[in-house]
């Protein structure tokens, strides 16, 4: 929070606009979800977009409060019942935009349904890359449904950015990304992408998507299997307590 409360000073300081504010959320906790989302509701008249852009990376295997995989928990599951949450207020606020920050690794993914939280076997880079398949998959299952609606959703690649979501790899890892690191990009060029499909007018009518570098770019056959989204969206609903609609 401390960090937050010092970046909204900065917005504040840059823009001239202090309506801007920020509020505690756990994405690895279902309590700490619900608790926001229930603040949101009361206190904001509308909400034209949602970005979900939490995201942990190849941690040791771990779980959320309520006993998720830690990649999943976060990167999906917790993204899947904020957005369920605030899905009512979105609607009314219509035109609206849902963005989900996903990764170039959902390519390497695979969606275990019958071992979501990877409790047979764990390995970091398979748990993160079903997680980021999860969130392109969970924007096609979401844009189906918002069909009508003035909704649109959007899913991304940010690019390889140089941010804190490394902290998690090897000694050899870090090397290779030390390595690349001329082609990687800086917080302000990694957000790009995500900014595009949040204000981006010629998308307007655009929805399900996925885009990188500031334009629609290819999922791998895996993101496109509707089949897949379908059940994965009724496992997450099933874990989650969640009627599915």
């Amino acid at each position: 929070m401390e960090k937050a409360e010092a970046a909204v000073k900065e917005i504040i300081d840059k823009s001239g606009n202090e309506n801007i504010s920020c509020k505690k959320l756990d994405l690895a906790d279902t309590k700490s979800i619900r608790e926001f989302a229930e603040g949101i509701n009361k206190d904001e008249p509308k909400l034209n977009l949602l970005i979900n852009n939490a995201g942990v990376m190849s941690c040791p295997y771990g779980k959320t409060a309520d006993g998720f995989e830690m990649q999943i928990g976060v990167n999906h599951m917790g993204h899947f019942l904020l957005t369920h949450l605030l899905l009512d207020l979105i609607k009314r606020s219509a035109p609206a935009r849902i963005v989900t920050v996903s990764s170039m690794a959902h390519s390497w993914g695979v969606i275990n349904l019958d071992d979501i939280n990877s409790e047979k076997s764990y390995s970091k880079m398979t748990a993160y890359s079903q997680s980021k398949l999860a969130n392109i998959l969970f924007t096609r299952s979401l844009a189906k449904r918002l069909e009508g609606t003035g909704v649109t959703a959007y899913s991304l690649h940010p690019g390889v950015v140089q941010t804190d979501l490394w902290r998690h790899m090897s000694a050899p890892q870090l090397f290779a990304m030390k390595m690349v690191s001329p082609f990687t990009k800086d917080s302000v060029q990694g957000a790009q992408t995500t900014i595009y499909c949040a204000v981006e007018p010629s998308l307007e009518k655009e929805s399900g998507g996925y885009y990188s570098d500031c334009a629609p770019a290819s999922c791998s056959a895996a993101g496109k299997d509707d089949n897949v989204a379908e059940k994965l969206w009724e496992l997450s609903c099933r874990l989650l307590s969640i009627t599915p609609e």
